[in-house]
């Protein structure tokens, strides 16, 4: 990478990224995803099994469940940005219409939030935590702010220069993370019991509820991306194998394995030797006072790489989406800065005031169920229109015009809508996460939460029917005459430069 090409801010927004700008691949896409959640955040969320009472192994199957069904879930989600050559939010307009884009962004919005703020949170505990162990700094508000604060303006900064400096974060996080990572597990390797059995085991009541509850926990993770693959796929050239996009998608939630096992396995150890610290929900405060001496180091380098691989990721999609619901008023640049001040008081009201941090990863949970219809009906409609979009009339609301195909009825396509809308809402419903958060209908499985189930299968079936039943217009189908793949393309790959999808 080019000196001049990362000390330059980026001026692409939400347009259509030109084919020659284009410089990234399916690594790089690998590398993005992998490098933002390899970080504490993802620690904390590995750490929730054990809080809920399973054994280590029935902790390690909820892990290892979640995430590779939410891998499988988000890998079509990376497929939009080649093609259209912009972010998810604006490429949902295809299924929800010009204006119906919205709860792309909504959407993509309340995640990054969450996430960025999960982040800084933990990355910023473990940071003063451990240089209280090795310095002796005081573990107060005052120290705690200031981590809080330098974190919030370095990722504010990178996020403002923007994917150039994505790309460096990210291939700096993913290496030495995961360097210190490895390190943490020949720390704490002869401190695991693999037969620690928790309080809740298989065959007692209950068991099937937390369960479940930690899978949903661990699919949030990889779910949380679906609206930001975009963001990054975005810069790979439109002809890249499809194929190769899921697998760089899939390969880097599973690589995620590494932190969440990570955080399972000092959980269980911290539930052993310290359980109150798990009683009070701080599980940072148990993993930092039983570290050995010689860790507190390589703890405080996993918290700052942590601290800005996720925020970044976080807070640039935040401010490309923003940017684009209110393109006439915003560009990029002064969205990110909008977004990240707001996110920054919501830190600082959420960890002083009101205490939050626990609230947060139910909130990101119910995000995830109402995250989940939409990509199911984006993921139906790429399959239904063989993978075919007119990049040009998506762009339609950000050059603030009316028409073209996508514009539906006033800019609204009521089927997508219709679909998404009473299967977030009932997910919500259904939702049961022990301790946290129950719905309204949360309890009628014996306390297994079945909102992801229901919400996946309700959006699938409601957007089939209405297609089925009210097809929606020729003109978003390719026309007959050309072929998605074609005779230039043997290798799977798309072409839509002599498409226009108009009539």
């Amino acid at each position: 990478m080019k000196i001049s090409e990362i000390s330059s801010i980026e001026r692409n927004g939400i347009d259509i990224i030109p084919e020659q700008d284009r410089t990234s691949s399916p690594k790089d896409l690998f590398r993005l995803i992998f490098g933002g959640a390899n970080t504490f955040a993802t620690v904390v969320l590995g750490s929730f099994p054990i809080l809920f009472g399973l054994s280590l192994s029935a902790g390690m199957c909820a892990i290892l469940l979640g995430v590779f069904i939410g891998s499988i879930i988000l890998a079509p989600m990376g497929l939009f940005g080649p093609i259209n050559g912009t972010n998810n939010a604006v490429s949902s307009g295809a299924h929800f219409g010009i204006h119906g884009r919205i709860v792309g962004s909504f959407l993509s919005l309340l995640t990054a939030i969450t996430f960025f703020a999960l982040s800084v949170w933990s990355s910023g505990d473990a940071l003063i935590g451990g240089l209280r162990r090795t310095i002796g700094l005081e573990n107060s508000h005052v120290n705690l702010s200031i981590a809080y604060a330098c974190f919030a303006f370095v990722v504010l900064l990178i996020s403002i220069y923007g994917y150039k400096w994505l790309l460096l974060v990210s291939k700096f996080a993913v290496f030495t993370a995961t360097a210190m990572f490895v390190l943490g597990f020949f720390a704490f390797f002869p401190e695991i019991d693999f037969a620690y059995q928790g309080h809740t085991t298989l065959g007692q009541p209950g068991f099937w509820a937390v369960f479940i509850g930690a899978t949903l926990i661990a699919m949030s993770n990889p779910i949380s991306f679906g609206a930001f693959l975009g963001d990054w796929a975005r810069y790979i050239p439109t002809k890249t194998s499809k194929i190769s996009i899921m697998m760089a998608v899939i390969f880097a939630q599973m690589a995620t394995l590494l932190p969440f096992f990570f955080g399972l396995f000092t959980a269980a150890i911290i539930a052993i030797k310290a359980p109150f610290y798990l009683e009070e929900n701080n599980y940072i405060g148990g993993l930092l006072a039983l570290a050995p001496d010689w860790y507190y180091i390589p703890l405080c380098i996993i918290a700052i790489i942590g601290g800005l691989s996720t925020g970044t990721t976080a807070l640039y999609g935040t401010g490309l989406d923003i940017s684009s619901i209110f393109p006439k008023l915003l560009n990029r640049i002064q969205a990110t800065i909008l977004t990240g001040i707001l996110s920054v008081l919501l830190i600082f009201i959420g960890r002083f005031v009101f205490n939050l941090t626990l609230a947060v990863s139910t909130f990101a949970c119910l995000i995830i169920v109402c995250t989940t219809p939409w990509i199911m009906i984006m993921v139906i409609g790429f399959i239904q229109r063989k993978g075919y979009y007119n990049a040009q009339d998506l762009q339609v609301f950000n050059r603030g015009e009316h028409g073209g195909v996508y514009w539906f009825h006033h800019g609204w396509n009521w089927r997508g809508m219709i679909a998404w809308i009473p299967s977030a809402i009932i997910g919500v419903m259904f939702v049961n996460i022990p301790g946290q958060f129950v719905g309204v209908l949360g309890n009628i499985f014996s306390g297994i939460d079945m909102s992801l189930i229901i919400t996946i299968a309700l959006s699938t079936a409601i957007y089939l029917f209405l297609l089925k039943l009210f097809p929606e217009p020729a003109e978003v189908y390719a026309p007959a005459f050309p072929t998605i793949m074609t005779e230039n393309n043997p290798d799977d790959t798309w072409t839509t430069s002599s498409l226009d999808g108009r009539k």
